[in-house]
């Protein structure tokens, strides 16, 4: 017999709020990025700062990325249908992903400009990255504190982002201090090299979060062992197997498995089974159960073996 599911992931009551939270802070990111990194090309010019001018191309591939993240966290909002059953909540994936390889992109050709200048530094204005380092410092901090509370994979990436360039900017900062009362022309490329590997780093890190979640694997922090356990301690399951646990968004996890009873179970005891089921996975986050149920004297034969993991009885 065949167990139906809990609750429709796809559904805008799911999380609906925070996604929409998520969507304006986004655009807020967005605007405040695009707005300073216009003022830093001038600035980096002005200044003649390799350093500030790397920072500058570093925002403009964020505002590129932020606006089609703006544009993919609106679409996750949306619920299922005839061609996306689970709803559009993976699309918030791609603007990780694409922040991503653009934040990459950017770090290379910042590399590509700045380590030149190690063997040949130029004079930078100091006043002028002192006061660009302020205002830059200022508007990250306040972009990063309008992402506070963000949830999706997309919205986590880019407020850390903005952390980094607050980090950043303060390093800049004390930089132009430095070079106000000493003559080291190198300090300017040498920051602008390690503000984009730090940034780099980082973004790999994230990159492979955010990879991990497309190629369906299981949660971050989740241990599948400790789920199939959770399960076993139910009562009323003899077994549990063929069990597949994934996430669609980094934060909405779904699971589908099959388990074994006793007796040929009643429409009234799958249900109950079911109820205890999804409260014994409420401390992993699995919103979304799918069970298959069978019996002892009826094993299942499934077509996906090979692709299946499978526990046997302890």
């Amino acid at each position: 017999m065949r167990g139906g599911h809990g609750g429709n992931p796809g559904c805008p009551a799911h999380g609906a709020c925070d996604h929409g939270a998520d969507t304006r802070r986004i655009g807020v990111a967005f605007f405040l990025n695009f707005a300073f990194a216009l003022v830093e090309i001038g600035g980096g010019i002005w200044t003649n700062s390799v350093a500030i001018l790397s920072d500058a191309l570093h925002d403009l591939g964020d505002a590129a990325a932020l606006a089609l993240g703006w544009h993919f966290q609106r679409l996750s909002r949306r619920a299922g249908d005839e061609v996306y059953t689970f709803g559009y909540r993976r699309f918030s994936l791609l603007s990780a992903l694409v922040l991503s390889l653009l934040l990459l992109g950017g770090g290379a050709a910042v590399l590509v400009h700045a380590i030149p200048r190690l063997f040949a530094p130029a004079q930078p204005y100091a006043p002028g990255m002192l006061l660009l380092a302020g205002i830059g410092m200022a508007v990250n901090a306040l972009a990063a504190l309008r992402m506070r509370g963000s949830r999706s994979l997309g919205a986590r990436i880019v407020t850390w982002h903005l952390v980094e360039d607050v980090l950043s900017w303060g390093a800049v900062l004390v930089a132009a201090l430095v070079m106000l009362v000493v003559d080291v022309p190198i300090l300017d490329p040498l920051l602008s090299v390690a503000i984009t590997l730090f940034v780099s780093w980082n973004v790999i890190r994230r990159l492979r979060e955010t990879l991990v979640v497309l190629l369906q694997g299981v949660p971050k922090g989740m241990a599948l062992r400790d789920v199939e356990d959770a399960m076993r301690c139910v009562d009323g399951i003899c077994d549990v197997h063929h069990l597949h646990v994934w996430s669609q968004d980094g934060e909405h996890h779904v699971l589908t498995g099959h388990v074994v009873v006793d007796e040929e179970p009643s429409i009234d005891d799958m249900a109950e089974i079911r109820g205890r089921v999804r409260d014994a996975l409420r401390p992993f986050g699995i919103g979304h159960v799918t069970l298959e149920f069978e019996t002892r004297r009826r094993p299942c034969v499934a077509d996906e073996e090979p692709l299946c993991r499978s526990g046997g009885a302890r």
